[in-house]
């Protein structure tokens, strides 16, 4: 028992330091500022930030979705074998299966997605002005224009950056306190060891594009420092509570609650991830093959690591 409880208490340092280190390199280094970066430094940084956006598109749909759906469907089951010993030989069999049949952990992550929609539809029709870019943002987001590829409207204005990054910073919070939890409520060291280093493989990469994001839309230092901190402490702080419940099962409801609180967050990680990364990361001309290639790597990593995670 004391080992096992070792080795937990080395992994939650292990996920503290290595979240925080990820997730500093793009803010401490200036080699990262896309702001001040010209020619093939330039070239180089959006490239990284398609991999990014690939690693949130994986982190989207094979971790957080997936375990979402996972959850909601095995509360779902739960329930069912409740009911059954409950009731048994009732006429509304038929309806309780349908019922049963719904796709519900797909309507709580639809649920998160339209919750963000809403939410920044009340802030910009609340402070109209803020949809307003200025010219030079227009030309930069909007500027496959300037070259006669498209004559569609411009991006959305980069305004709303702070908006979706807070979003994103919340949704993946979350999801890492139930990583963290996954990792505290194993039953043995090999499991504990297994678990953990999935989790620091994609943890690491997908805190280093939150770092990558912050710098892109020219958040002040010591709030993206802040941020960081709060999201390293996230997978920590649901260890710590996994060892707190370690060996009991989830009771009350508390089992439904976390998967429907990993649907919303795995749906409003989604919004963000569609309709503010990957827009802004493909919204050049320029080598369009290479950027879905790294997209397609950045994915495929994260698809990689959904194997033992």
């Amino acid at each position: 028992m004391e080992s096992i409880l070792g080795v937990k208490i080395g992994c939650l340092f292990a996920l503290l330091a290595i979240t925080l280190t990820c997730g500093l390199i793009p803010i401490c280094f200036k080699w990262f500022q896309i702001a001040e970066a010209t020619g093939r430094h330039r070239r180089v940084l959006s490239l990284l930030g398609c991999i990014s956006a690939g690693v949130f598109l994986g982190a989207g749909f094979m971790h957080m979705t997936a375990e979402a759906l996972e959850g909601i469907e095995s509360e779902i089951q739960k329930f069912e074998v409740q009911n059954r010993t409950e009731i048994k030989g009732n006429s509304s069999d038929a309806t309780d299966s349908a019922l049963v049949e719904y796709p519900y952990g797909e309507l709580i992550i639809s649920l998160g997605f339209f919750s963000v929609f809403l939410l920044e539809s009340l802030a910009l029709q609340c402070c109209p002005g803020s949809a307003e870019g200025s010219t030079v943002q227009k030309e930069e987001w909007g500027g496959t224009h300037i070259f006669g590829f498209h004559s569609h409207e411009p991006l959305p204005s980069p305004s709303r950056g702070p908006l979706r990054a807070l979003v994103l910073l919340l949704s993946l919070s979350f999801h890492s306190v139930f990583e963290g939890l996954a990792v505290g409520l194993q039953p043995t060291i090999v499991a504990t060891i297994q678990l953990c280093l999935a989790v620091l493989a994609h943890k690491g990469l997908v805190v280093f594009g939150i770092g990558l994001r912050l710098v892109k839309i020219g958040t002040g230092s010591r709030w993206a420092l802040f941020s960081i901190l709060l999201l390293a402490l996230m997978s920590p702080l649901g260890l710590a509570l996994g060892l707190t419940v370690a060996g009991g099962d989830p009771e009350g409801g508390q089992g439904l609650a976390q998967a429907v609180l990993e649907g919303v967050a795995a749906g409003t990680f989604l919004y963000v991830t569609f309709l503010e990364i990957l827009p802004r990361e493909l919204a050049g001309p320029e080598a369009p093959l290479t950027k879905w290639s790294c997209v397609a790597a950045g994915f495929a990593f994260m698809a990689f690591i959904a194997l033992w995670a």
